[in-house]
């Protein structure tokens, strides 16, 4: 997938929510490109262990873990983040990328429990491995990464408790980064816009016509099209690493520009 020049991260060590596919698969790519020690984590095994095969056969045995775990589960996040310590005796950087935009959906349908289990997956699990990470990155000056979204600023249709979780992202990471920037640690959120990545694919096909709503989205750009992975992933390793040393608190959108001006981009 390639990485930025000048970004070296060998010796150090990240751990990636939702790994295993989609924005979380293209981070463990980039990062293990550019020499990181990169632990992977997920609900799915099979697909962990296949993303762990492919990247230390390409990058060197053991440039790459796979750990279980279902980051609504307290247990499961600690177990992760002393399991890496463990290993690899550091962590560097933290990359929160769990998370999920369910279909559709007004708030007459959506009950307190359905809301409740988003903002668990969405951002309780953000600030779990945000609390229980920091002791081992301020040892290091280490960085956190919350993968936001454009929308938990804008707002968007139909997605209200998505909405909320997005953000709440980005205000956990404001309020973060005031706390920790006197011990060093940095802590930026990144709020990409339409990514053509499986997630985002799933949501266009539960429509009622995908082939237009993605036009559609592709119109609110100013360039004209969705992001790819790999822009994202690639904006998250300069953040890591040391050509972002004097960047806290940013919420950098990655979206060809769909939060500026007023209306459709492209007519």
């Amino acid at each position: 997938m390639g990485v930025i020049n000048d970004v070296d991260f060998t010796g150090k060590t990240v751990i990636i929510t939702g790994g295993t596919m989609g924005l979380g698969e293209g981070c463990a790519r980039v990062f293990c490109a550019a020499g990181a020690n990169v632990v992977v984590c997920a609900r799915g095994t099979e697909a962990g262990k296949k993303i762990t095969a492919e990247l230390c056969d390409e990058y060197g045995e053991g440039k790459c873990t796979f750990i279980r775990c279902d980051v609504t589960k307290e247990e499961d996040i600690k177990n992760v983040v002393q399991t890496t310590v463990d290993k690899f005796g550091r962590l560097d950087c933290m990359l929160n990328n769990a998370g999920y935009h369910p279909p559709e959906e007004n708030i007459d349908d959506v009950s307190g429990e359905m809301f409740e289990e988003l903002l668990r997956l969405n951002l309780v699990s953000i600030f779990l491995f945000c609390k229980y990470t920091l002791s081992h990155l301020r040892k290091t000056k280490g960085n956190i990464i919350n993968m936001s979204s454009l929308v938990g600023s804008m707002g968007q249709s139909q997605a209200v408790r998505y909405v909320a979780t997005k953000g709440g992202i980005t205000a956990l990471t404001k309020a973060l980064a005031v706390d920790e920037g006197q011990n060093g640690v940095r802590v930026n959120c990144i709020s990409p816009g339409s990514i053509d990545s499986p997630l985002t694919m799933a949501y266009f096909d539960a429509m009622e016509d995908p082939g237009y709503e993605f036009k559609k989205i592709c119109e609110c750009s100013h360039l004209g099209r969705i992001g790819t992975i790999r822009e994202v992933a690639s904006v998250c390793l300069f953040l890591a690493s040391e050509l972002a040393s004097f960047i806290t608190g940013a919420d950098i959108p990655v979206s060809g520009g769909a939060e500026l001006g007023y209306g459709l981009k492209k007519l």
